[in-house]
């Protein structure tokens, strides 16, 4: 019996980053994203009836490891884009991204009150916020593989995931202060919601107009040390630092940790790559293999298949499925004239690890119970094994051109 809780921690993080690895060796060697292979292993450890396994459900030093995942991986998703590309995406995918979210939200509104008619509309609401989101890797990767990474539709699909990112963690944070406010049983006032709006805005305007000016010369003043992993620690800590101040005033962390990441552009690195040094992102990888597939397995341990046995829970999976594909569906309806707007609208179906986040937030906030957790992991999981199937089959029966 492990009794140090040090070593225990170090036990269970043994367990679980090598059950990661394997699962997501698994969903690779199967085309699919490693993602879904580090949730489907957790969901299998889960079902294993042993005590250790029972109480590492809820061990608060993985919780701790798994909170600082969720972080570092939104912080990577914000890496991957940047300010500059949020103010030049097109017009046409601007339009794809917000009639997407507009549409889930409405369909997932729609499915959870016809299904859920007892519960609270803040319920019905967080169920809807956390199938906005579009995992964009699964997508690309197709497209990649497929040789139509330049077309237009590709161009347009990517473009629309940089504002389907911000769009979706603003949706949160309101919802998620929402739900703080009044204990998640009845909807906030008109006025509520415009504070919550206008305090989401205004910390993602105030963070980035100042990040974008004061970032440059911090990079430039941390070029001067000559401590091995200056610049990791630095990036790190903008991105916890944000965190923290997104906290404070009563959003999510993970909105001020994405945040960070938008700021940070590779010319903040590049004083460092100049003397041999690897870039801020590639210096961030060994951290985040480390700390993110410790929150997959963990949400895979939490849901609980067996609740999903019963007619009124497979009702709410298939209802909540439906409203993810018809919701994303109208997004069609802002591609570009002359594109296949059905590849459009299939490339942004995929859900995955943002809609993780948002159900693993939900967890946390009491809003969902442990039946409605796993309902919404299996919807993301769903979700996101059906795209590459229906989109190769439309690459191959309706070829794109490139841009």
């Amino acid at each position: 019996m492990v009794s140090d809780p040090i070593a225990r921690l170090a036990l269970s993080s043994a367990l679980v980053l090598v059950v990661a690895k394997v699962g997501g060796d698994v969903a690779t060697r199967l085309k699919q994203p490693s993602v879904l292979g580090e949730l489907i292993a957790g969901i299998l450890l889960g079902s294993v009836p042993l005590p250790f396994l029972e109480t590492l459900r809820t061990d608060p030093g993985m919780d701790v490891l798994a909170g600082l995942g969720v972080l570092v991986l939104l912080f990577q998703v914000g890496l991957e884009s940047t300010v500059r590309d949020v103010a030049r995406v097109g017009g046409h995918a601007a339009a794809v991204a917000v009639l997407g979210t507009v549409g889930v939200l409405v369909a997932g509104w729609g499915a959870a009150a016809l299904v859920l008619p007892g519960s609270s509309t803040m319920l019905h609401v967080f169920l809807a916020t956390a199938l906005t989101a579009t995992s964009i890797g699964i997508s690309a990767r197709v497209l990649k593989d497929a040789g139509a990474s330049r077309t237009r539709e590709a161009h347009t699909i990517l473009g629309a995931s940089v504002i389907d990112d911000v769009l979706g963690l603003v949706v949160l944070s309101v919802v998620s202060g929402a739900i703080q406010r009044t204990g998640g049983q009845d909807p906030p006032s008109p006025l509520g919601v415009l504070v919550l709006l206008a305090k989401t805005f205004g910390f993602l305007a105030v963070a980035l107009a100042v990040g974008v000016k004061l970032s440059p010369a911090l990079f430039r003043l941390t070029a001067r040390l000559r401590t091995p992993g200056a610049l990791v620690a630095v990036g790190l800590s903008f991105c916890f630092v944000l965190a923290w101040a997104s906290s404070a005033i009563g959003l999510a962390p993970i909105v001020g940790a994405f945040s960070a990441g938008l700021i940070l552009e590779d010319s903040h690195s590049a004083r460092f790559v100049s003397r041999g040094e690897r870039s801020l992102s590639e210096q961030i990888e060994p951290i985040s293999s480390w700390l993110v597939p410790i929150f997959f397995v963990l949400m895979g341990m939490r849901a609980d298949l067996r609740t999903l046995a019963g007619t009124s829970s497979l009702l709410l999976v298939a209802a909540l499925t439906i409203a993810a594909v018809a919701g994303k569906a109208l997004c069609a309806a802002g591609a570009p004239r002359g594109s296949d707007r059905i590849a459009i609208a299939m490339g942004m179906l995929p859900r995955g690890e943002v809609s993780l986040v948002f159900a693993s937030l939900g967890l946390s906030l009491g809003i969902l119970s442990s039946g409605l957790y796993s309902a919404l992991v299996t919807v993301v999981l769903l979700t996101t094994l059906a795209t590459p199937a229906a989109l190769r089959w439309r690459l191959s029966r309706h070829p794109l051109t490139q841009a």
